[in-house]
């Protein structure tokens, strides 16, 4: 039986647990179903401010060619990949010999132009960009052209009647008179959907700007962006931005359909910038702050080696601040707290104080006013207004360092150092409650990761209801149920709503949770990570039946956490097999680490079937009853309901299921699996709902 205790809850108290009877546990008969009472004028918990919210960090291309919406890649001509397939056609064999340095470029001769093009590191933008491409034109007049052209992230997506932004720096040799022509069009050149001209350049570096507008054309992702000239001459382009329409118009923004995915969802904070992100394979590969602030073209990007790609750095600081503001979030502010995934630390002294003041310089550019240094750079990129910060994590999944002692001392020195100048922030511990890593200093908060298969998520859904609560508040910085790809399925957005039913109940203890990876770009070769929430390619986005699980919890949430008794639950048996989880978003796979290896128990575990919760919003009186049903049978639930004077006879359902827990969402179904919302009637303080097979169903009463 489960059960949670009829009396409020006190510290160190353990509230609701988990009572196997002392024979086999056994199905609930059928026609008996599930008892289930709710003690309405029983509060256990207050739900936090920041409970539902977002964990994010470059993985997948969740950025690069994602949400942030560039649509040039290798925009400053520092992605070097060695190796890489080329896949011109075979007659251009010469441009793609000459293209080996510049990925993602190619050379465009038309209509018998004929140039060629290099990376030129004699003539740099600045020091952030210390090369620029080099385009020479031999012949070219009237219709002749030769050009440079962008493939994008898997193309340049074009919509109708839409306009795109594009800038770039550029400059060209004396005695050049031509034109540069911008076109958007597709990768066969068959159809321009979009032009623009810059009618003139200057011999010196300078910044052009244009705008292409579409008419009516046909959506598509097969094209290209392309720069080109019909006059013979030399121009070399230092940096070349492409963005479409972005939410809320924001300069540097994001990608709109994303972003709405994002808002519907309603999250309450924003952890960033990771996550393995965070912390990079080595030092030199790190999320270095300081670099992904100011102008886009002063910003150097870096190698993201931790997943295997190519970093802008166009989604910096500020841009992580302002996705927060666009959806009224709290930042999360990781810092780099020196270690590395693999293996690099720093220990405390002088060489660790650099790390430190690093991070107070952080924290001042978050949060500073103009009189500060830091908060005044912030005002000079754009921002006046210091941002709201009350959570700062040292670290991430600082578990994984071996050393003994280690995170101890360093989480000592960022603890001093931060609460001495900035007393009122929320210190979180990247280490986790059952590493045992901290011994001289007391976290506020520690940060639990896991990630698991539906079996074992259902049996460690209760999990947090023995937790002592004399200690540190729970962040569930990362979580996530590894059923489907590159989305999760139906079988594990079940799964999910059996843990956050076990979060929601445990809020006192709980004060945030947040699922990763948010993000999958799924065009073939992006996907470094399977099972993500939110699934697109470069023309569409959807959500993923956990996304909507996510969606259906976070929307409908009272302000305080209800009593609640169920018996006669439903009981299946299971074992977990071995398996090797590698590490998550946010910790390295080591090729000697075995601490990821669980062996089988040696007994099957009987684990429930179904998971409730209820909270109430004490303003209007709403109760908000989430059922969660494992089961491929439905399920009768018997539901009362005291401490109210009464409960109206007429609420609404929100329920998603499906006939198999195989069933999934995608680039080509992406509503196959989504809330249904029913009205209802023949409720009150005692009633009966069937809920279906493998499903989560949210039932809003009315009482008073």
């Amino acid at each position: 039986m489960q059960t949670i205790s009829d009396g409020p809850r006190r510290r160190g108290a353990v509230s609701l647990c988990l009572l196997l009877t002392a024979g086999p546990l056994m199905p609930a008969q059928t026609g008996n179903g599930v008892s289930l009472r709710i003690k309405a004028d029983q509060i256990t918990a207050k739900m936090p401010p920041t409970f539902h919210g977002l964990m994010t960090e470059e993985i997948n291309y969740a950025f690069e060619g994602g949400l942030y919406a560039e649509l040039i890649r290798n925009r400053n001509f520092k992605e070097t990949v060695p190796a890489r397939q080329n896949r011109q056609n075979p007659e251009q064999s010469r441009a793609a010999k000459e293209a080996k340095d510049l990925v993602n470029w190619s050379l465009v001769e038309e209509r018998g132009g004929v140039g060629s093009m290099e990376l030129d590191t004699a003539t740099p933008l600045n020091n952030a960009v210390p090369a620029s491409l080099k385009l020479t034109v031999s012949q070219a007049s009237g219709n002749q052209s030769v050009g440079v052209a962008n493939e994008g992230f898997w193309g340049i997506p074009v919509k109708p009647d839409t306009a795109y932004k594009a800038m770039f720096y550029a400059k060209a040799s004396a005695g050049f008179s031509g034109a540069v022509t911008l076109s958007i069009m597709s990768n066969d050149g068959t159809m321009v959907a979009a032009t623009a001209q810059v009618p003139k350049l200057s011999e010196n570096w300078q910044k052009y700007e244009a705008t292409l507008t579409t008419g009516n054309v046909k959506a598509s992702a097969g094209n290209k962006f392309v720069l080109s000239a019909n006059r013979p001459g030399t121009i070399w382009f230092g940096f070349v931005s492409l963005f479409p329409p972005t939410y809320k118009n924001r300069v540097n923004g994001f990608r709109r359909d994303i972003m709405e995915l994002l808002a519907a969802m309603k999250p309450q904070f924003l952890r960033f910038p990771g996550g393995n992100y965070l912390e990079g394979n080595t030092f030199d590969t790190r999320f270095n702050w300081k670099n992904t602030i100011g102008p886009i073209e002063e910003r150097p990007g870096h190698m993201d080696d931790a997943w295997g790609y190519w970093s802008l750095d166009g989604m910096g600081l500020l841009e992580y601040l302002a996705w927060c503001e666009d959806l009224n979030m709290e930042p999360v502010l990781a810092v780099f707290a020196g270690y590395s995934l693999r293996g690099q630390r720093v220990r405390s002294g002088p060489e660790l104080d650099v790390f430190v003041k690093e991070a107070l310089e952080e924290i001042e550019y978050v949060t500073g006013d103009t009189n500060t240094t830091w908060g005044a750079r912030r005002a000079r990129d754009g921002h006046p207004a210091p941002f709201h910060l009350r959570y700062v994590e040292i670290g991430n999944e600082d578990y994984f360092d071996r050393e003994k002692g280690s995170y101890d001392a360093r989480f000592t020195a960022f603890y001093d150092a931060i609460k001495a100048q900035y007393p009122n922030l929320l210190l979180i511990n990247s280490a986790g409650f059952s590493a045992h890593a901290l011994t001289t200093r007391t976290p506020d908060v520690d940060d639990d990761h896991y990630y698991r298969s539906s079996g074992e998520m259902a049996a460690k859904a209760n999990d947090y209801d023995s937790r002592p609560r004399n200690g540190p508040k729970v962040f569930v910085g990362e979580w996530a149920t590894r059923v489907g790809s590159p989305t999760p399925n139906l079988e594990a957005a079940v799964a999910d709503a059996a843990n956050m039913a076990g979060l929601e109940r445990n809020a006192d203890l709980v004060m945030m949770h947040c699922y990763a990876p948010l993000f999958v770009d799924v065009n073939p070769g992006a996907m470094q990570w399977t099972t993500d929430l939110i699934g697109y390619n470069t023309m569409s986005a959807y959500g993923s039946p956990a996304y909507w699980a996510q969606h259906m919890f976070a929307n409908h949430v009272g302000d305080s956490v209800l009593n609640i008794v169920a018996s006669g639950i439903p009981y299946r048996e299971w074992q977990q097999m071995p398996r090797r989880m590698g590490g998550p978003p946010g910790s390295a796979p080591r090729a000697a680490d075995t601490s990821g290896l669980t062996r089988p128990t040696p007994m099957p575990t009987p684990i429930p079937e179904m998971f409730f919760s209820a909270t109430r919003d004490t303003a209007n009186g709403t109760i908000y009853l989430k059922m969660v049903n494992r089961s491929g049978t439905p399920q009768q639930v018997n539901v009362s309901i005291s401490g109210l004077t009464s409960i109206a006879q007429a609420g609404k359902t929100i329920t998603l299921s499906s006939a198999n827990t195989s069933d999934t969402n995608s680039i080509t179904d992406p509503h196959k699996i989504e809330p249904v919302t029913a009205d209802v009637t023949g409720l009150g303080t005692e009633f009966t709902r069937t809920v279906p097979a493998n499903s989560i169903t949210v039932l809003e009463l009315n009482g008073r």
